[in-house]
């Protein structure tokens, strides 16, 4: 009886443990993806940003 309460006790306290583990890694793949959209934005930004200063810089090559 002492073997049946000890692994039922294990077995519970395995699916608690596993349930926190991916818990754990959805919320850190989350956050990555937040930072890497945040990243991907700012850097879409800048490249507008730069291809506007080179055609202002370069009016020759665009034909205005």
């Amino acid at each position: 009886m002492l073997v049946l309460v000890t692994t039922v006790i294990l077995y519970v306290f395995g699916f608690v443990f596993l349930y926190g583990v991916i818990r754990l890694g959805v919320r850190h793949g989350m956050e990555d993806i937040e930072t890497h959209r945040a990243q991907m934005a700012r850097a879409e930004e800048l490249a507008a940003f730069q291809d506007r200063t080179f055609a202002r810089e370069n009016a020759f090559l665009t034909g205005s």
